[in-house]
């Protein structure tokens, strides 16, 4: 009997640890798959339009950094301008280089970017790469092994740890380049074969990124510093990582990011703030294309007042089908309102760029949906200027003409089976 006894609490001790551990695991997974913020849940007030005074003093004080005058900034089209322009910057680094990148996948530009950093790592060069532990699953172990021994300083982001655990699910997307403080990148493309060529074929993927100069590059390096700190707990600072910036043009632009950690609803808020300030025009490019009910809403409100809303999303060439599902569940108040959405035909369409009235411009790393608006680390360069955003305007431009637009009619007569699937595909919008 006794020892019957003495296996009973055994057995109910078991269960009790079970029980914890199942809890634990539970609370953790609530943790990391849910957000403790408050979200928006109110459409904005029109109180201004895209050209106002106060929307630019909106963007600077209600979100923050200021607007900086005196930037230049290029757009670079896909990986034949992107490439070359960002390894050419690399190899003329003098004092530092700080990088940060959500894709890093092994093959020959990856090949190259190594090279590229260990060369000036060894020169003496201070090199800082911090890379996302998910989004670099796909590099070899060498490449990183090679690199440290060259000297290169790299940090994987949010690389799983026990105590950590809670963190698992917010990842860098944000694509930074800054060297010697003074010449920024940003924009959508990864460190992958994928983005090389122009986007002729499904071999070659549509992106944009975007090579600056001026004082907002500052900004730039602000935002890395910002992610190095978190990782490392080091502090870059000093002239070799903020020097003095003169004027390099005569574009205003503000270095805008986001993250869970500290303000998770600023990037979806900065969008709705445009959205709302439009008057003639907004021009949205983006691969992940997954709006919540408040954002269409106001997409909605912008198209009834008379806005023309033109939408390019990617078509079957994508590299998540359950992303795409879940965003064509979502088009049929859009459509109904007048919104134009078409889909990019020759290949994957990795562009994240929003243009407002052709005076306000948006582009970076942050799509349109949940995921970079309340769950990953993002940065967006926002541009006040006409010239600019009549240049981002033609890029869409020819993008349109070679996407497929969608009508209402087509998007009504679908199939069941491609409703059902849909409406799966948006019980995961939380997760997109």
């Amino acid at each position: 009997m006794s020892l019957f006894r003495s296996s009973l609490r055994k057995s109910r001790l078991a269960l009790v640890v079970v029980t914890v551990v199942a809890l634990l695991a539970t609370v953790l997974l609530v943790q990391n798959w849910t957000g403790a913020e408050k979200k928006i849940e109110q459409t904005l007030p029109r109180l201004y339009e895209s050209d106002d005074g106060e929307f630019r003093r909106s963007l600077s004080a209600l979100l923050g950094p200021q607007i900086v005058e005196g930037n230049k900034v290029e757009t670079l089209l896909n990986g034949d301008q992107i490439f070359p322009s960002m390894l050419a910057a690399i190899r003329t680094a003098k004092s530092t280089i700080t990088f940060e990148t959500y894709i890093y996948w092994s093959g020959s530009i990856g090949r190259e970017f190594v090279d590229a950093l260990q060369e000036r790592a060894r020169a003496g060069v201070r090199v800082h790469v911090l890379l996302d532990w998910v989004g670099s699953q796909k590099m070899e172990q060498a490449l990183l092994d090679e690199m440290k021994q060259a000297g290169v300083q790299v940090e994987r982001f949010h690389e799983p740890e026990w105590s950590q655990w809670n963190k698992l699910n917010n990842r860098t997307h944000r694509k930074l380049l800054v060297v010697d403080g003074r010449i920024g990148y940003t924009g959508g493309v990864g460190i992958a074969d994928h983005w090389r060529g122009q986007a002729r074929n499904p071999q070659e993927w549509r992106d944009s990124h975007f090579r600056v100069e001026g004082p907002v590059v500052a900004q730039m390096q602000s935002v890395f510093l910002d992610n190095w700190m978190r990782v490392t707990g080091d502090v870059l600072h000093g002239d070799a990582y903020f020097p003095a910036l003169k004027p390099a043009g005569d574009l205003a632009a503000q270095m805008f990011s986001s993250s869970p950690s500290g303000g998770s609803e600023s990037m979806q808020l900065m969008y709705l703030l445009a959205i709302t300030a439009a008057k003639r025009s907004i021009d949205l490019a983006n691969s992940y294309f997954v709006p919540d009910e408040m954002t269409i809403q106001t997409l909605v409100d912008a198209a009834r007042r008379g806005v023309k809303v033109r939408v390019i999303v990617p078509s079957g060439h994508i590299d998540s089908e359950v992303v795409r599902k879940a965003s064509r569940g979502s088009w049929g108040p859009m459509l109904q309102a007048g919104i134009e959405i078409a889909e990019f035909q020759p290949t994957m369409y990795h562009v994240k760029g929003l243009v407002v009235d052709g005076v306000f411009s948006s582009v970076g790393s942050t799509n349109f949906d949940n995921r970079s608006f309340r769950l990953n680390d993002e940065a967006n360069l926002n541009v006040l200027d006409r010239d600019f955003g009549a240049i981002q305007r033609r890029v869409f431009d020819q993008d349109w003409a070679l996407a497929r637009r969608i009508t209402l009619a087509e998007w009504q007569a679908r199939p069941w089976t491609e409703r059902l699937l849909e409406r799966v595909a948006g019980m995961l919008n939380s997760q997109l």
